[in-house]
């Protein structure tokens, strides 16, 4: 197959064109018609893709490593605390030795303030591509799945469709803000009007609000943020809610716990679905928290295509993989 993307790292989507976002998804599909049909795709014999994950992960992983057997390749699960890096191997010097044994490096690391960083300083010395499986600002992963979701249920009619990221409550642990940061990016890129919805703590980068901003302008939709979850609801043909962090406010996350506390009220459910246009759809990456985030009658529902969402992931891991390396 052409490949005009090989050799191209992927950290955020904001750095491909959207014909080559294009190109993944129709690679994407493609790949997901030969799963289905039981036709060999073994487009990467013999190539090897190291994995370094810091964080746990059951769709990233898993995708990512059942797609590079079904390519005909191989991938390695390497744990920080099993390699020197543990030890006080630096990032760069790890890099220059993956990059001559193998063909391509994907990294999860989402301690905020280093996670983006990191992978930057791999990447940069990486002779082999470099695939974000989430930083502390980005999981371009999970969009683009995402995106290739929306085009199926929507028969690649998205454009000028409302579409509400919001935040939920959560109080177990401060979550990266890396899925609403990529989702913001992405979809205004598309022609979605994305409404960002969230209390007053939790803010996202100022830098990444003013490029949706732009994206939209680009693409003729629209680009609102509000502090209410029913507006955001109301008349919505997708809706994103999943819970992050305000680590923009409150990078102490002890501190940022408390206020994940002030909003259990935040949480998607059948009433909310009902203000939502009719054939809307629930979204999440997954793992959702039940009784906190979403109700089991949403995420059980008619409204919800999480499944499809989570096996998108296998598919869009492919087309990336296949295209870059």
């Amino acid at each position: 197959m052409s490949k005009p993307l090989q050799g191209r790292h992927f950290i955020t989507t904001q750095e491909w064109s959207t014909e080559e976002i294009e190109l993944l998804l129709q690679t994407s599909w493609d790949l997901k018609r030969k799963f289905y049909r039981d036709e060999p795709h073994a487009l990467l014999r013999d190539k090897t893709l190291f994995m370094m994950f810091y964080e746990q992960s059951t769709r990233t992983r898993n995708s990512m490593e059942a797609g590079m057997t079904q390519l005909g390749g191989h991938a390695h699960f390497l744990s920080p605390d099993k390699l020197q890096l543990s030890h006080g191997e630096t990032a760069e010097d790890t890099a220059r030795v993956l990059s001559r044994m193998g063909h391509g490096i994907a990294v999860r690391n989402c301690d905020w303030g280093v996670g983006n960083k990191f992978m930057r300083s791999v990447a940069e010395i990486s002779r082999v591509p470099l695939i974000n499986l989430q930083c502390d600002l980005y999981h371009p992963c999970q969009a683009v799945a995402d995106l290739m979701t929306i085009r199926e249920k929507f028969r690649d009619e998205v454009r000028g469709r409302k579409m509400t990221v919001s935040w939920t409550y959560a109080p177990s642990y401060v979550r990266p803000i890396s899925v609403p940061h990529s989702e913001i990016l992405l979809m205004t890129r598309f022609g979605l009007d994305v409404t960002l919805a969230h209390p007053p703590e939790f803010k996202l980068k100022p830098e990444i609000l003013a490029q949706a901003e732009a994206n939209a302008k680009a693409a003729g939709g629209e680009f609102r943020i509000v502090d209410d979850m029913d507006a955001a609801f109301e008349g919505a043909h997708i809706v994103y809610p999943k819970s992050w962090g305000c680590l923009v406010h409150e990078p102490d996350r002890q501190a940022a716990v408390k206020h994940i506390d002030k909003y259990p009220g935040w949480i998607a459910d059948e009433k909310r679905m009902a203000l939502t246009a009719p054939g809307s759809i629930y979204m999440h990456p997954l793992p959702a928290s039940r009784g906190q985030e979403v109700t089991d009658g949403v995420i059980d529902g008619p409204h919800s295509v999480v499944w499809d969402e989570a096996e998108n992931r296998l598919h869009t891991a492919k087309g990336l993989m296949a295209l870059t390396m």
